[in-house]
């Protein structure tokens, strides 16, 4: 019979890192209110929960590595905005910080969550952060949840 690991969905007992972009702080900080919701609803206490706010999307990826290094958190939510301009800029941006969250994961060994907006316009970054399509930051908290547990029943 196969052995199947499934992650609780629980922040009891349970640290987590979360990194913010202040840049586009207004999708910003509602991204952070829905992980910081979703954490708490899921047992997580503020007091195991550190904040490190960056100045730009682009700063995530490093502090998350240095968070994963740490070994001080179950968990790295990453959270921002990036949204596209009349340059490419976006595309840059977006794909430097893309790689580097899964990088982070992959060379820390801990779950590290890519949060992070990305939109053409400042109304669909909106709309991910907790108006129509939910909010990113409280799915990306979530599954932050989900992975610390797998990673623990996985040791």
């Amino acid at each position: 019979m196969s052995k199947v690991l499934e992650g609780k969905i629980t922040g009891e007992g349970r640290t987590f890192g979360i990194v913010v972009s202040r840049f586009n702080e207004f999708v910003s900080l509602r991204l952070l209110e829905g992980a910081m919701d979703c954490l708490r609803r899921h047992g997580a206490n503020d007091d195991d929960v550190t904040i490190v706010w960056v100045p730009g999307a682009f700063d995530i990826p490093a502090v998350a590595k240095r968070m994963g290094d740490a070994g001080k958190y179950d968990a790295v939510v990453c959270l921002g905005a990036v949204i596209r301009g009349a340059t490419p800029h976006f595309d840059y941006v977006a794909a430097e910080v893309a790689k580097g969250v899964a990088n982070a994961a992959t060379h820390t060994g801990v779950p590290t969550v890519f949060g992070i907006v990305t939109a053409d316009n400042l109304e669909q970054a909106i709309e991910r952060a907790g108006a129509k399509a939910g909010n990113r930051g409280w799915d990306a908290a979530r599954a932050a949840m989900e992975l610390a547990d797998v990673y623990a029943r996985m040791e």
